[in-house]
């Protein structure tokens, strides 16, 4: 696997998502992956909202968030909202300051549309026959130091690879391991691109010869295999013992 970040100017809401992959990705191979940070989606959707409008910033949290726990968390940074948005476990429904020229950026509206229609283009206009997209964001884990990245949409390639049913070297059965191969390459792509000063928000992935392509948009069932219900997460008895409030939804 080979992975290229393309540095860009400062995206800005003036921008179109379309004229920056035209003017800084590279001629593109068949069998790529093309990696976006979720934040120039949302800055050229113009999904931002200028902090001097905002009041409560807890308020905002709680309208953007699908569901939150119902008080702050105490950290050692301060109190912050855990929140799910979109099936994703982060805090302060995504809601990001960093690099963000005073505002708050949301997290981008309608964006496996948006990930499909930006696969359909680039396809079509590189004449490809197979190609990935993936959304980047990042998010920390916990025990872990640091944040490491994950997909927040893609199209063009199975996300899951699934070894229920094979064997191991040693012939015994595998019973539950699945490798998902989205959040694995966002978190390549998110080490490549950085996260403070780079003015990276590109990549592009080759010789992915682990990669399955598809030659169309993930489908629903595909989509939801991909978020994991709390109820059968390894961690699900931590994460259903606190009280979690219907949040607005972004709406």
């Amino acid at each position: 696997m080979i992975v290229k970040s393309y540095k860009t100017h400062k995206i800005k809401t003036r921008d179109n998502i379309y004229k920056i992959l035209d003017k800084y990705l590279p001629n593109l191979k068949d069998k790529s992956i093309v990696a976006i940070t979720s934040k120039i989606i949302s800055i050229t959707q113009k999904d931002v909202i200028p902090v001097k409008d905002v009041s409560d910033k807890d308020e905002l949290i709680k309208k953007e968030a699908d569901s939150y726990v119902e008080a702050p968390v105490p950290t050692p940074y301060g109190k912050v909202f855990l929140t799910r948005k979109n099936g994703h476990i982060v805090f302060t429904a995504g809601i990001d300051e960093s690099n963000a020229d005073g505002n708050y950026i949301l997290w981008p509206r309608n964006l496996q549309k948006k990930t499909n229609d930006i696969w359909e283009y680039l396809k079509n206009k590189h004449k490809l026959k197979n190609l990935g997209i993936i959304i980047t964001d990042s998010r920390f884990n916990p025990g872990r130091t640091g944040t490491l990245g994950f997909g927040m949409s893609w199209c063009g390639f199975e996300a899951v690879k699934n070894h229920v049913g094979e064997k191991d070297i040693f012939g015994r059965n595998i019973e539950w391991i699945k490798v998902n191969v989205i959040d694995s390459l966002a978190t390549a792509a998110a080490l490549a691109m950085g996260e403070a000063q780079e003015q990276t928000p590109l990549s592009v992935f080759t010789d992915l010869s682990f990669v399955k392509f598809q030659d169309r948009v993930p489908n629903k069932k595909e989509l939801d295999a991909v978020i994991w219900p709390m109820e059968k997460d390894l961690y699900g008895k931590f994460l259903t013992a606190v009280k979690w409030q219907k949040g607005g939804g972004g709406k």
